[in-house]
């Protein structure tokens, strides 16, 4: 197994990490920044206003994204190990 190989195994996981992550922190981040606005119009300054919406928020993005990061995982992972002969250099 050569450097490349390594450095293109770490750069397409990073790769799937990142795009399977990417609807949660996204979700995540919009709530966040309603709540934030809704705090500052109210004047309402309480600190854990923000978390329960973004729990439940992310709870149901897995809901709805579940399914297509699980795919993206399982993708990866069948890649990997269908290649797996090619990386023992056999």
């Amino acid at each position: 197994m050569t450097e490349g190989q390594v450095l293109d195994i770490a750069r397409e996981a990073i790769y799937t990490i990142i795009i399977c992550s990417a609807p949660m922190l996204i979700i995540s981040l919009v709530v966040g920044l309603i709540v934030s606005i809704f705090q500052t119009v109210t004047s309402i300054q309480e600190q854990t206003l923000t978390f329960v919406p973004k729990i439940i928020a992310v709870f149901v993005g897995m809901m709805i994204f579940g399914s297509w990061i699980l795919t993206n995982l399982s993708e990866f992972m069948v890649n990997l190990w269908s290649n797996f002969s090619v990386y023992l250099g056999g």
